[in-house]
């Protein structure tokens, strides 16, 4: 071979390498295999695969942290000590009033039990198609793990209510024991529903009258869930309960936090909402500013 062959070798070699380069930066990459050291995870998509990376710093909230959801707190405590103790326990649906606890209730349960080798996986919707990937993932491994939705609604024909339902109770697979699901959602049904699915009714020849499908369909997702937490907004009294709470916790004395009432009420006037996640907002810039000399 001469040295003008040994050339177009070089050069052909080159253009092959570049090439590949060039393909293999547009193929997925392998998914990172999951830290299960961690406590927590998300599920996340890493060009084009999914993968469980662990969360590094937990929300250190506890069960004693949150007020005037007493009943919902004992309910859900209850049902994860059953599932961390290899008992029979419910896939969890919270729903209620916007900034009432519902999220934090569930990060809560985590850092209780999570000695007890309780693990959470955070999925938003979009990536709820993934569902049995991390189900396969999961299944052989010695935690339980509680997959978590949050804030969870779903319109028509959305992917992910199907994969939802199907993982809930509707696979030939089956769930595994040591999974569970929380979800939390504004919506009861987490769908929309209006007013002219409950008048929407059709006939056939013979006259039978048969009730709408959607609702039927609507339903049929919430009902997967055995146990249903609601939650509704927070009156004067617990607002200022919630706030008195936040402000102690925050370092300041109690005539502090008496003191500082009527503030807490012109704060949550200000924002139209006497919720738990406003008492907390209203805590931190009151003890900010009290702290700086800035009240």
């Amino acid at each position: 071979m001469n040295e003008s062959h040994l050339k177009q070798l070089a050069d052909l070699l080159a253009r092959g390498s570049e090439l590949l380069a060039r393909v293999e930066g547009l193929l997925p990459a392998a998914a990172a295999p999951a830290d299960w050291r961690a406590k927590a995870f998300r599920w996340r998509k890493l060009r084009g695969n999914g993968c469980l990376f662990a969360v590094k710093t937990l929300h250190c909230i506890r069960l004693q942290d949150l007020h005037g959801v007493d009943a919902q707190k004992a309910a859900i405590e209850q049902n994860t000590r059953q599932f961390v103790a290899g008992k029979s326990a419910n896939n969890v649906l919270l729903t209620g009033a916007r900034g009432t606890g519902k999220s934090s209730l569930i990060k809560a349960v985590l850092n209780k039990f999570a000695g007890k080798g309780l693990r959470l996986i955070e999925v938003d919707k979009d990536d709820l198609v993934d569902l049995p990937e991390i189900v396969d993932l999961v299944r052989e491994r010695s935690e339980r793990f509680i997959i978590f939705c949050d804030d969870l609604s779903f319109e028509a024909g959305e992917p992910g209510f199907k994969h939802l339902k199907s993982v809930l109770d509707g696979s030939v697979a089956g769930m595994p024991d040591n999974l569970l699901v929380y979800a939390t959602s504004n919506r009861r049904h987490l769908m929309p529903e209006f007013m002219h699915e409950n008048l929407d009714a059709k006939h056939d020849i013979e006259g039978e009258l048969h009730p709408a499908e959607s609702t039927e369909e609507k339903v049929s997702l919430s009902e997967r869930f055995g146990l249903w937490l609601s939650f509704y907004p927070f009156d004067q009294e617990h607002y200022l309960v919630i706030c008195n709470h936040w402000l102690m916790e925050l370092g300041l004395t109690q005539a502090q936090c008496t003191a500082a009432r009527g503030e807490a009420l012109r704060f949550a006037l200000q924002r139209g909402s006497r919720s738990g996640r406003v008492a907390w907002q209203f805590a931190r810039d009151y003890a900010g500013r009290l702290q700086t000399g800035h009240k």
